[in-house]
């Protein structure tokens, strides 16, 4: 079924971590690196994906780091997990917007794998960032 890879689940904490502490200055990636105990030679590879993509941009310098390009509200968790991982889809027959499989007219679990996919869908492009920053803070309250 479907499993988000590491790089995926750290594509979120990166972003939620930037969303979180990008206030005045942008954030570094050693910085999330030591918060989110994430190498930052596996950061760096994430983020370079994140940037080429327009998710945040980067400055350079001694006070460079990583800045969101859109508000929080404006990302949600399927944009960040589809960027990284590809499809989200249950099956490989589903991948693309044309399912070319030739037994589709045949296939009775045709209808579960679409159905899968649509609740899948419905979560991660219904979650934002911004949600996922408020959870992260009400797990940080209760610390």
């Amino acid at each position: 079924m479907v499993k988000i890879s590491t790089r995926g689940r750290y594509a979120l904490r990166l972003m939620i971590d930037v969303a979180m502490h990008d206030t005045e200055a942008p954030v570094r990636i050693k910085d999330i690196a030591r918060r989110q105990e994430i190498s930052e030679k596996y950061l760096e590879q994430i983020v370079s994906v994140l940037n080429k993509a327009g998710f945040v941009r980067s400055s350079r310098g001694p006070q460079g780091g990583y800045r969101l390009m859109k508000r929080p509200e404006e990302y949600t968790a399927g944009m960040i997990l589809k960027l990284i991982e590809g499809s989200l889809a249950p099956v490989a027959c589903m991948d693309s917007d044309v399912n070319d499989c030739p037994r589709q007219e045949k296939c009775a679990t045709l209808r579960l794998w679409r159905e899968i996919d649509e609740a899948i869908s419905g979560v991660v492009n219904r979650v934002t960032l911004a949600d996922l920053v408020a959870w992260q803070k009400d797990l940080t309250k209760t610390e």
